[in-house]
C-alpha cells in the first residue's frame, strides 16, 4: 500500500462515524499573528459541515414549507493542534443525540498534512418556526430524515 494509500485510509477511519463530509482548505488569510488558524475560523468550519448536514437532509426546503428551521442554542470545540496554511482539511458532522426540541450535532475537523484530529466540536440546534419566533418540537418528518442519513454511514445506527 502506498503512502497515499495510508493516509486515505487512516483518514477514512478517523471520519468513519460521521454521514456527511466536507472537504475545505485552509486558507492564508485565516491564520492568526500566532501564525496558526484563528480559533475563532473552526467554528465556521464547523458551520460549513452543519449547513452541508442541513442540506443533505433538505432541511432548508421544508422551512421554506413550514417556518421550521434550524437555530443555533450552543456550540463549543476543543482544539487538539493547530492548523497552519498550506492544509486540506476534512470536517464530518454527525447527530449525536435529538430530544423533543433540539438536537446535538458532533464534529471532528481532520488535517490532512498532520494525518490527525486538530479540533472537536459539539452543537446544540434547536428546532425553531420563524414566523412565530419560538422554539417548536422536532417534526417527525425531520427525526425521519436525520434516521436516514446517520443510517447511511458506514456502522450507521439509529440515534435516540
Amino acid at each position: 500500500m502506498s503512502e497515499f494509500q495510508q493516509q486515505a485510509a487512516h483518514v477514512k477511519e478517523l471520519l468513519a462515524a460521521y454521514p456527511v463530509v466536507i472537504e475545505l482548505p485552509v486558507v492564508w488569510g485565516e491564520m492568526d499573528s500566532y501564525r496558526h488558524v484563528n480559533n475563532a475560523v473552526y467554528f465556521r468550519y464547523f458551520e460549513g459541515a452543519r449547513l452541508e448536514y442541513f442540506r443533505r437532509m433538505d432541511w432548508f426546503e421544508y422551512e421554506k414549507q413550514t417556518g421550521i428551521g434550524p437555530i443555533l442554542s450552543a456550540t463549543q470545540a476543543r482544539f487538539r493542534r493547530p492548523l497552519t496554511y498550506p492544509d486540506t482539511i476534512w470536517v464530518g458532522s454527525r447527530i449525536s443525540a435529538i430530544a423533543v426540541d433540539r438536537l446535538t450535532m458532533d464534529y471532528s475537523l481532520i488535517s490532512k498534512r498532520l494525518e490527525a484530529v486538530a479540533a472537536e466540536g459539539h452543537a446544540t440546534i434547536v428546532s425553531y418556526h420563524y414566523a412565530e419566533r419560538r422554539k417548536v418540537p422536532l417534526p417527525e418528518e425531520l427525526r425521519n430524515r436525520i434516521a436516514q442519513l446517520e443510517a447511511a454511514r458506514p456502522g450507521g445506527e439509529s440515534v435516540n
